[in-house]
């Protein structure tokens, strides 16, 4: 069984900031920083070449929203965003990862730093806040529907 499928399907526990027909949205239980999303297809794909081309589109406008939306959200100065293949892919789902970025922040390569949440309540917190406004933008979004 697919972890994150079971994430998509309301089956495992996660922390969703979006969920529509076409992707969700959940924060990593290993945050690079507070604020570090990742945004899985609803459908079950192991790759990026996996995904299907009617699907491409739909898919990576979420994830450049999420992108979009974090520095004024959070107060970060920009955004990380990285998918891995098959190798150092750790559930076999696509996934982006879009990581919070403040110049200095310690990122380097590819040797990352972890920074938890301090409790269960920053972590639902920090969800609150990217869940208000990924919604914020959809509404915003000269007449864009969610696809």
């Amino acid at each position: 069984m697919c972890s994150f499928c079971a994430i998509a399907r309301g089956e495992a526990e996660a922390t969703i900031v979006f969920a529509d027909d076409v992707a969700v949205g959940f924060l990593d239980r290993t945050p690079l920083f507070p604020g570090h999303v990742l945004i899985i297809p609803r459908d079950h794909v192991v790759t990026l070449a996996d995904l299907g081309k009617d699907q491409l589109a739909p898919f990576f406008r979420r994830v450049q929203r999420v992108a979009a939306i974090l520095p004024a959200a959070l107060g970060c100065e920009g955004t990380f965003v990285a998918n891995n293949n098959s190798v150092s892919q750790s559930v076999p789902h696509l996934h982006f990862h879009v990581v919070p970025r403040t110049k200095g922040d310690g990122l380097r390569g590819f040797f990352w730093p972890r920074v938890p949440y301090d409790n269960d309540e920053h972590r639902n917190r920090i969800g609150d806040i990217i869940r208000d406004a990924y919604g914020t933008a959809l509404e915003k979004s000269l007449g864009d529907k969610p696809d």
